[in-house]
Order: structure tokens, then C-alpha cells, then sequence
């Protein structure tokens, strides 16, 4: 996941410093800090996140979130990735499960309840994604992503 990451966000983000590290072992601000960055948001708050890619341009910079699951994913999931993108407002957030969008699957499919996903401040409304990670690829699968990239 990091890897794709990494990758997803160059690619986009042409001209800018871009690192993507694992940090579920440490909190989000001490992460931060390694690369120069506060967020008083995220001080002494235990937000832990699974992938997190950051992108820089002179003072210009944007943080990424990968939430990833071993379970198929609920609303519990979906609820503990939108408090951390209320609190940190990443530039994009991702929540997956290589088991697929449990739950979820019926909620954004079925009831295409796509404003659960709804992140920013009202300006401009961002969407959380949320997708099966493909295991044998290694990267999502564009197929069950919601909403689509």
C-alpha cells in the first residue's frame, strides 16, 4: 500500500517532494514532525495512520491517508477515518480491506449513500474513497472503488 501510495501521489502531484512511510506504530504528530510539518490538530492526539504519503512544494504541502483494514469493512471503519480527516484534512484518504467492503458494499452500492464520504469545509467537499485492496496486484481495486478515481 505504500508503494501504490507513493506511486498514486507522484504521479499527481508533479513537482512535488513526495514520501509515503508506514506509521500505524506512531502517533500522526510525531510522523509529521520527522518531515518539518505541525499540525496542531493532530498534537498529542492518538491518531494512528496505517500509510501516510506526504507531498511538498516550497511551504505548499498535502498529506494522504491510507486506512487499512484485515477485516471486511463497517461503519466503525468508515467512522474512524472521518474523524481523523475532520481533525488532520488530508489532501485524499483512503480506507481498504484486502476482504473486500463488507457492509459498506450495501451503504455506498445499494443505498448509494456516497455523502457518508463527503470530507472538507464546505467550500469544497472532498470525498473519502474506500475500495478492496488487491492483494495479487497491489494495488485497489478501480473496479469496487467508491467513488470512482
Amino acid at each position: 500500500m505504500r508503494l501504490w501510495l507513493e506511486r498514486y501521489v507522484k504521479d499527481k502531484y508533479k513537482g512535488y517532494d513526495v514520501v509515503a512511510v508506514y506509521a500505524h506504530a506512531e502517533r500522526l504528530d510525531r510522523v509529521l514532525a520527522k518531515y518539518d510539518i505541525i499540525n496542531e490538530m493532530a498534537n498529542g492526539v492518538d491518531i494512528q495512520i496505517d500509510v501516510l504519503a506526504i507531498a511538498k512544494k516550497n511551504k505548499n504541502v498535502k498529506v494522504f491517508f491510507i486506512e487499512a483494514k484485515k477485516t471486511q469493512l463497517t461503519l466503525r471503519d468508515l467512522g474512524q477515518l472521518w474523524s481523523y480527516c475532520k481533525l488532520v484534512e488530508p489532501e485524499e484518504a483512503f480506507l481498504m480491506s484486502s476482504l473486500g467492503l463488507g457492509s459498506l458494499n450495501k451503504l455506498l452500492n445499494s443505498f448509494k449513500r456516497e455523502d457518508l464520504l463527503d470530507l472538507g469545509d464546505g467550500k469544497k467537499i472532498k470525498k473519502m474513497r474506500v475500495a478492496k485492496w488487491d492483494i495479487r496486484t497491489n494495488a485497489p481495486d478501480m473496479m469496487s472503488m467508491v467513488p470512482k478515481i
